[in-house]
């Protein structure tokens, strides 16, 4: 019986020690994600006053955000860039990383400047891109020795916001990607080639299927933070500029509706529609992956 009282009082000491080693990640999670969201959802559906008080108003903010041009607008920018930046995105880090895997000199200098670009702060990324697209001074302009103006035509410039973006992000995926190509046996390799397979061949029929599941979580991560681009539109963007319309994305849509207009009920119907979309997308991915993502070892 001492026994068993011992046993359940040293059961009883780990789980206290359990639920107060995951207090700090569960308090952050309920203060800092679960309840900002619920509070969203309320302003939804409110319409907002001075001093923090606001009016139940049903579903007006929806109809006036699905009634606006300007909210389509920004749906149609913010697919844009996912278009622009996703797939081409993907494909350059997948090269980068095959070529970081392989057996070059200077392998490890070579990972750490293409990842440099994840440690420095967005805004210094954008303020230097910008620079560079300046159109009187810009050292592109300077090299093409004509004049385009890459941030103030609404043609372009969310081409010129997609560039910036994958430049950023194109070395944080290559990490990620060259995990899962570290993990590939080089037994794989070794038989295809005395089969004869060419390199091609290896790459498409091993190098790819294995690599696949990381090639989804990296597909998902993309995906949700070109739907939620700001700060890089934000950044490069003036509220002056006359292709703002052509560059806004919902992210920045809230932005403008929340902190400039200050209508916070409208800004948080465009944010529970970008939640929405944003699980309509997973749903799709996570659906679709069984055709394309083998986890066979």
């Amino acid at each position: 019986m001492a026994g068993n009282a011992k046993s359940g009082k040293l059961a009883k000491s780990e789980s206290m020690w359990a639920y107060l080693m995951v207090a700090p990640t569960v308090i952050g999670l309920l203060v800092l994600n679960i309840y900002p969201f619920l509070d969203t959802i309320k302003l939804s559906f409110s319409k907002t006053r001075p001093f923090g008080l606001y009016e139940l108003r049903g579903v007006e903010n929806f109809v006036q955000m699905f009634g606006s041009p300007e909210f389509w607008r920004a749906n149609w920018n913010t697919l844009y860039f996912c278009i622009l930046t996703v797939p081409l995105g993907i494909l350059l880090a997948l090269v980068v990383a095959v070529m970081l895997n392989t057996k070059i000199k200077g392998r490890t200098f070579f990972r750490a400047v293409f990842f440099l670009p994840m440690v420095v702060a967005p805004a210094a990324v954008a303020m230097v891109w910008k620079w560079i697209f300046n159109t009187e001074y810009g050292i592109i302009n300077t090299l093409l020795a004509h004049k385009i103006n890459w941030i103030t035509d609404p043609n372009i410039v969310m081409i010129t916001c997609a560039i910036v973006a994958i430049w950023s992000a194109i070395g944080y995926d290559a990490v990620l990607l060259l995990s899962g190509l570290q993990n590939i046996s080089k037994s794989y390799y070794e038989a295809a080639s005395l089969d004869g397979a060419t390199k091609l061949q290896q790459f498409f029929h091993i190098t790819l299927p294995m690599v696949s599941p990381t090639l989804f979580v990296v597909l998902i991560m993309r995906l949700m933070s070109s739907i939620k681009v700001y700060d890089l539109i934000y950044m490069m963007i003036e509220e002056a500029n006359p292709a703002l319309t052509s560059a806004q994305s919902l992210m920045y849509l809230f932005y403008r509706e929340s902190y400039v207009s200050g209508n916070r009920g409208l800004g948080s119907a465009v944010v529970i529609w970008t939640v929405a979309v944003i699980g309509l997308v997973t749903v799709v991915q996570f659906w679709g992956q069984k055709k394309w993502v083998n986890y066979e070892v």
